[in-house]
């Protein structure tokens, strides 16, 4: 019925002579206003449809009807009703008149109560576009392009991705990539259901845009349309805009460098670094093994950046650049020294993305935690990287999420930057919550090359598999089995030892004896390091010890490090609080002054923490550890004497 009423209307105007809308038109209700008020008014709307891409006027074809009204709140600008008109606050009217709202200052988002009203009417009018419902024709090239996607097209009926784009309501608010983007992600689990939280909130250029999805687009059209920086702070959201429109307002150029905050555990480096995605090679799936540790049992994701070296052009030889590689890396921020699995189910713990070198994440895992890594690249295309890493740099600054072990871990954080990041539909409706569950449905969607694994010794020569040093711990052992009479079988018998039970046989190893023995204490001392570390922390949960006023040095140091380390996961807290998205290069000289102050105070309290720590462990752990000390150092001795009586250089 609607649609005979909409014909015979047309054809009622052409028998007229009226010729039909063919553009959005602003129709300022100036009865009562003196001539300055008009004057100013048009003005205003004038300026607002100059900004308006042309698309959207085109689209948007009807007159929208404008006033000024004495019944909205003292702090609103104005409002649009659902029949296409717009009322603005007729308190504002007087200054706009006179121009003194023009210089007027206010501490919303946009400046002065000129920029502030003409934003109004742009939000406004976003959200007229928004509620305005897909022309049929578009709705058919929007299902049209969904099933060549999904490689549907001829088959009858709609795939379960395609027809959300059958029902969609709104021309942008509903869009399955708008939400990704904007950080309303797809629930685990529950195909096509949205999140209702939103962790995107950190360096937001105004939190009204987290109330729902509608008021996050009429926001952010206010900033592409009239901030010149929203391309080089919201890459991403601001591509989606410039695709959706076929246009962009006048903006400026982008620094190539990305900015970040290096995680790294080296306190004494600069950790504010930049990275450039053009010299991104790869991404790869970068996948620890499990291990028996109860938040472990799975695996971890994480994601690795395979970074060319400066005047390296891109190409395989890049993956030997491994001092360049940063892994992106979603963990649970725990801000004290207790790791609770029962806050990590009900998600007491910040999720944030870590900026990390790659050599440390290979240490922590294969030395440390004795687990290897398999690092699996992911096939994408070049803008799908590049696009991808611009995203995880927008998450680094903005993203503060909660931290689910069973259902916002690090498998299903890394499956939505993959998602937001690429827009590869091979991953829309993909879900696991599992770190190696989503190897296997990345593999089965031909994302993730595996076949890299299937040599192991080329793996591991070509860094796509970095193996635990358990193996080679128990090599090394295997050659001290070979000269002396030992009764250990395996090294994990053998580190079980007391460190001076092992001494003893120091002085009968020969060189290449002696140079296995070193090793192996240096893995026993990193052994007792992390039993130390959990004893710290039962101490520290420990009452008694809290009242013995024992703890309560080394907790004052702990607590410094924590509250000053968090900026590590948490960078904008370094930054004011009016810039939004990423850190622009004025705001980045003030980051690397900040940044450099903080890491040094990092790196003065790490040392001090190490002296005062040593007191709080019970009297036999230190005394191990100590032990180990001394044998490490006379292992190393001897290991120098033979080498020197052997005729070789002096170690």
């Amino acid at each position: 019925m609607n649609q005979v009423r909409a014909w015979l209307l047309g054809c009622a105007l052409t028998l007229l002579g009226t010729p039909a809308l063919a553009d959005l038109q602003l129709v300022l209700q100036a009865s009562g206003l003196d001539p300055q008020q008009t004057q100013a008014s048009q003005a205003l709307l004038d300026e607002a449809l100059g900004k308006l891409p042309p698309r959207f006027k085109q689209q948007l074809d009807r007159r929208v009807l404008v006033s000024w009204s004495a019944r909205m709140p003292a702090d609103a600008y104005g409002q649009a009703s659902l029949v296409s008109t717009l009322e603005l606050n007729s308190r504002l009217l007087p200054g706009l008149a006179d121009g003194s709202a023009a210089h007027e200052r206010t501490d919303r988002p946009h400046g002065t109560v000129r920029e502030e009203l003409l934003a109004t009417v742009l939000h406004e009018l976003t959200h007229i576009y928004d509620r305005a419902r897909l022309w049929p024709a578009t709705e058919r090239s929007l299902i049209a392009r969904c099933k060549r996607q999904q490689g549907t097209v001829g088959k009858v009926g709609l795939p379960e991705v395609c027809r959300g784009q059958a029902e969609r309501r709104f021309t942008l608010s509903d869009d399955p990539r708008l939400l990704d983007l904007a950080g309303w992600q797809q629930y685990v689990g529950r195909r096509g259901e949205r999140e209702q939280h939103n962790g995107q909130f950190v360096r937001s250029p105004d939190s009204y845009e987290l109330s729902s999805p509608k008021e996050f687009i009429a926001v952010n059209m206010e900033y592409f349309l009239l901030d010149p920086s929203y391309a080089c702070r919201r890459p991403a959201l601001n591509q989606y805009l410039r695709d959706h429109f076929g246009w962009a307002p006048e903006q400026q150029a982008c620094a190539k460098g990305l900015p970040f905050l290096n995680a790294g555990s080296d306190f004494a480096r600069q950790p504010l670094g930049e990275i450039d995605p053009e010299r991104v090679y790869e991404v790869d799936y970068l996948l620890a093994e499990a291990n028996q540790n109860w938040v472990s049992r799975w695996g971890h994701s994480m994601l690795r950046l395979v970074i060319c070296k400066p005047g390296r052009p891109r190409g395989p030889d890049c993956r030997l650049d491994l001092d360049q590689h940063l892994v992106l890396s979603y963990r649970a921020f725990v801000n004290d020294v207790q790791l609770s699995s029962w806050d990590g189910l009900v998600g007491a713990y910040p999720s944030r993305l870590f900026v990390l070198p790659l050599g440390q994440v290979i240490d922590e895992y294969t030395k440390t935690e004795l687990r290897s890594l398999a690092s699996i690249p992911l096939r994408l295309d070049r803008q799908e990287v590049e696009n991808l890493v611009r995203q995880a740099a927008e998450m680094h600054w903005s993203y503060d999420g909660n931290y689910y072990f069973l259902s916002n871990n690090c498998a299903v954080e890394s499956l939505k930057l993959l998602r937001s990041g690429t827009a590869n539909p091979r991953l829309n409706d993909l879900d696991s919550i599992m770190p190696n569950g989503l190897l296997e449905v990345l593999k089965g969607r031909g994302i993730a090359d595996t076949r890299v694994l299937d040599d192991p010794r080329e793996a591991l020569r070509l860094g796509y598999r970095f193996d635990s040093y358990r193996d080679r711990y128990q090599a090394m052992f295997d050659v001290l089995k070979k000269q002396l009479p030992i009764k250990q079988d395996k090294v994990e018998d053998w580190l079980a030892l007391d460190a001076e039970q092992r001494r003893s046989w120091f002085a009968q190893a020969d060189l290449r004896t002696s140079a296995a023995l070193l090793l192996l204490e240096q893995a026993s001392l990193r052994r007792q390091l992390l039993l130390a570390q959990d004893e710290v922390k039962q101490r520290y949960l420990n009452a008694a010890a809290l009242k013995d006023g024992s703890i309560d040095k080394a907790n004052q140091t702990l607590q410094q490090m924590l509250a000053n380390s968090g900026f590590l996961s948490r960078p904008a807290e370094l930054l004011d609080a009016k810039g939004y998205g990423l850190p622009q290069p004025d705001e980045r000289k003030h980051l690397e002054k900040v940044s450099s102050e903080r890491q040094a105070q990092l790196l003065r309290l790490s040392t001090d923490l190490d002296k005062e720590v040593r007191a709080l462990l019970d009297p036999s752990r230190a005394k191990e550890i100590a032990a180990i000390e001394a044998n490490v150092k006379q292992v190393g001795e001897h290991l120098r004497a033979l080498h020197k009586a052997a005729g070789g250089l002096q170690l």
